[in-house]
């Protein structure tokens, strides 16, 4: 199963201040570890909320807002996709990214497989096949 694992932003982030080189190297060792181990299938980090827009959708019409945005805590820095075998797994691996990152937010959540859809008529097709 996948999982996405977020990781949230804080002011530092969102102050566009880089990361130390030190957690760039030792995030760079954890993300190959991962990558070898066959766990890791993406991980990005994203920047300051200021670089991007907010878009909402009502009534047919789009409005977008450009950043920042206020609440740095509500906002993702970064994420990754992970193959694992179990949601316990996943946590597993969120805990040794904040052991990296250091006081941090992290969200993990499951990501919704096609195989999580239960077609809603089962019976024959035309054909005499399954739908």
């Amino acid at each position: 199963m996948r999982f996405l694992i977020m990781h949230k932003s804080n002011e530092e982030n969102e102050a566009g201040v880089p990361p130390s080189r030190e957690l760039v190297e030792e995030m760079g060792k954890l993300m190959e570890e991962t990558s070898r181990s066959g766990v890791l299938l993406a991980a990005e980090g994203v920047h300051p909320s200021s670089r991007g827009a907010r878009l909402e959708f009502s009534g047919g019409k789009r409005t977008v807002t450009d950043g920042p945005f206020a609440e740095a805590k509500e906002l993702i820095a970064g994420f990754a996709i992970v193959q694992v075998e179990s949601k316990d797994e996943a946590i597993e691996w969120a805990t040794r990214f904040a052991d990296v990152i250091g006081d941090v937010e992290i969200e993990v959540r499951q990501v919704i497989e096609m195989s999580d859809f239960v077609p809603e008529d089962t019976g024959p097709t035309n054909e005499g096949g399954p739908k």
